[in-house]
């Protein structure tokens, strides 16, 4: 197939080149003409080219274009929607694979169905690792748009890998075990990866207290006999062993504490993307408590006034996963 992308940052680029791997053309376009010739060049395909505009994007695909869009929520995918919106036609299709608001894309959906356009938003999560380890994909919108664009899902998903399969599960493999699924109409997409980035906050949460806990025990307010002088590289590597908390964010984790057992390059500043927030309003809208995930919420907001070695955990597990630096003045 045939596939637009637009927004070659971190993940945008590095979909193109899994794309292109997987055997799919793609014509790309950034504000920075530097990092679309970077990127053709890297992916070195044929038929992988890059474009001067958005205009110039248009021209170069086939009709019914389909576009992704991979640039900073908010304003930023608000202008991309409008300006295509202006040069797209009845039949084709634009991707919101950024980390949107989901009432965002109810509405865009509904505004471009009056002139022919379908809308898909597609949760996509993998970070800075998909390129190789594959994208985990949640898409919301209307069905039949789904399928007829599920080779590039299925080509930018895990697939089955090395991942065992859940003990009950029979017969052929379902889009889920492959690392995709169609989650619902228009906005399910991003209200399904809302949800799992602030499970996400939570999990990371839980590991930058018990790790803040090994950090100090073995401060002089303990007595001595109970004080312990842990190596904190080493117990994130052995719990990766058939513990119960193995996971990938203890594996990025495991490989921050090698890398910097005392994290010294982190202050401790915890930016939050907005999934978060989103996901607390969401929780008050339906009336559901959500103690932990709005606790590590607040805990983000408060390591921008007073750092811990817990909120330097938080903040290397970003790093790893996204890619997501702190600010250089940590503030």
């Amino acid at each position: 197939m045939q596939l637009g992308m637009i927004g070659l940052g971190r993940m945008g680029a590095n979909m193109v080149k899994r794309i292109t791997n997987g055997g799919h053309q793609c014509v790309v376009f950034d504000l920075d003409p530097a990092a679309v010739q970077r990127t053709v060049l890297e992916v070195a395909k044929e038929g992988t080219v890059g474009a001067a505009s958005l205009p110039d994007l248009i021209q170069k695909l086939t009709k019914p274009r389909a576009l992704w869009i991979m640039v900073p929520s908010g304003d930023p995918t608000e202008k991309t929607v409008d300006q295509l919106a202006a040069l797209m036609e009845s039949g084709d299709i634009i991707i919101d694979g950024g980390n949107s608001y989901f009432k965002d894309d109810v509405r865009r959906a509904r505004k471009l169905k009056d002139q022919g356009i379908h809308y898909l938003d597609a949760g996509t999560s993998g970070g800075v690792w998909g390129v190789e380890r594959g994208y985990c994909l949640m898409v919301g919108g209307e069905p039949d748009i789904f399928n007829y664009l599920e080779p590039i899902f299925a080509t930018l998903a895990p697939g089955l890998g090395g991942t065992g399969r859940t003990k009950g599960r029979t017969g052929e493999p379902t889009r889920a075990e492959k690392g995709y699924i169609h989650a619902g109409p228009n906005g399910a997409g991003h209200f399904v990866k809302m949800i799992h980035n602030g499970i996400e906050y939570g999990l990371m949460q839980a590991f930058a207290e018990g790790f803040d806990i090994f950090k100090n025990a073995n401060t002089k307010e303990l007595p001595p006999e109970h004080r312990y002088d842990l190596d904190v590289a080493e117990i994130a590597e052995v719990w990766r062993r058939g513990s119960v908390v193995a996971s990938w964010l203890l594996d990025l984790l495991a490989i921050s504490l090698t890398e910097s057992p005392d994290l010294h390059e982190f202050t401790g500043f915890v930016q939050d993307s907005g999934e978060g927030r989103w996901t607390v309003m969401a929780a008050i809208e339906e009336a559901v408590p959500a103690d932990v995930l709005t606790s590590s919420l607040y805990t983000r907001f408060r390591s921008r006034q007073d750092h811990t070695f817990g909120e330097k955990v938080l903040s290397a597990m970003r790093k790893q996963f996204g890619g997501h630096m702190e600010r250089p003045s940590g503030g």
